[in-house]
């Protein structure tokens, strides 16, 4: 599977679990899709494939939209809510942090559309938790 075949197949889903997915491709040197699912337009997820795993990543917020008082505890925080969140982890890209998943690139499309829901269920959640460690 590559990225133009995922977005033709999410993009040709009419309805997966009453949510649809906007697919964008961001050209570049490593290939990566932009995925909207359902209500969820403001946490677009974004998948890239590699030869081992399709990896779904959310960006949540930046260093600079967290509390200086706040770092240490909001760390804490995150990893006391990863092992409750379902098919997703807490991450650093840079100065953002992120929610994301990992999948076999031998997932159907079943699984990487469920992963995606869950993702940005998850990233809405854990914005909610962790609001009061920003800004």
């Amino acid at each position: 599977m590559n990225i133009q075949d995922l977005a033709l197949r999410l993009t040709d889903l009419q309805s997966f679990e009453g949510y649809q997915f906007d697919c964008q491709p961001i050209p570049g040197e490593v290939e990566v899709l932009q995925v909207t699912v359902g209500d969820f337009e403001e946490l677009p997820s974004y998948i890239s494939i590699t030869d081992t795993q399709v990896l779904c990543v959310t960006y949540l917020f930046t260093e600079q939209e967290v509390r200086s008082d706040a770092v240490s505890s909001m760390m804490a925080a995150m990893l006391e809510l990863n092992i409750l969140m379902p098919l997703s982890a807490f991450a650093k890209i840079g100065t953002r942090y992120v929610i994301f998943g990992a999948l076999s690139v031998n997932s159907g499309i079943e699984d990487i559309c469920h992963e995606l829901i869950t993702l940005s269920e998850n990233a809405l959640e854990a914005i909610t938790v962790l609001e009061e460690y920003l800004v």
